[in-house]
């Protein structure tokens, strides 16, 4: 370190910007981004201490209550970035069939489940897994019952919607279209078109991706109302 008198040199500064950017990423809490006290309590409890560069970018835009485009990796956090959201919109208008996630995998829907109820659990929150490979019937139950959340992949909630009768989504607020990318590269835009023909067009969405696809691009524009784009890179 430069002493008293002296110009402060490359090293110097570089250290000073550090130092500045490491306080200023200390400061930031959830509870400084807007999250209410009960799912700050939440996010303690699973030892999240520090919200990660997805969730500091787009929490305080989604808690305003517009629409994301989300442009980050698996890993990075993104769940919470927006199941925090709905959890706190959630709280404040308690309403069945509320928020629906559309995934491209089954594992990922369980872990978005798990996640979304880890998080809500001081609330109650319900949420229903509805992927293929498991009893339809089954799944038409747990609907019937209608949860808060329903994680879902595309052809197989379609196939409620054409099928399971009294299901539908007219009480939607929430779509969430996660690792939009993957879903529309294994085949599903078909199904994606019929879910957004039957969900309400007032709602908020949010369109997570790792990569920004031309088809992507014509979902965002199909789905998103003036959405705020949030990107972080991994690298």
């Amino acid at each position: 370190m430069a002493e008293s008198g002296e110009p402060e040199t490359t090293v110097d500064k570089r250290e000073k910007e550090e130092k500045e950017a490491n306080s200023t990423t200390e400061e930031i809490s959830f509870r400084s981004l807007g999250v209410t006290e009960v799912l700050c309590e939440a996010c303690a409890a699973l030892n999240w201490t520090t919200p990660t560069a997805i969730q500091r970018e787009s929490l305080p835009i989604a808690l305003k209550g517009k629409d994301i485009i989300g442009l980050a990796e698996t890993g990075s956090g993104k769940t919470a970035a927006f199941a925090l959201p709905i959890l706190q919109a959630l709280l404040d208008t308690p309403t069945r069939l509320f928020a629906l996630v559309l995934t491209p995998t089954r594992e990922l829907a369980f872990q978005i489940s798990e996640q979304f109820e880890a998080l809500g659990s001081g609330i109650g929150v319900k949420c229903a897994v509805i992927v293929g490979g498991v009893d339809i019937i089954t799944q038409a139950m747990a609907l019937a019952k209608k949860p808060h959340i329903v994680i879902a992949t595309p052809g197989r909630l379609v196939d409620h919607l054409e099928n399971t009768k009294g299901f539908s989504l007219r009480t939607l607020r929430y779509l969430v279209m996660d690792e939009a990318d993957r879903i529309l590269n294994m085949d599903f835009e078909t199904e994606v078109d019929k879910i957004l023909k039957v969900v309400p067009k007032e709602r908020h969405t949010y369109l997570y991706s790792a990569t920004m696809t031309r088809k992507v691009q014509k979902l965002q524009r199909a789905s998103l109302h003036n959405p705020v784009k949030v990107e972080v890179s991994s690298k």
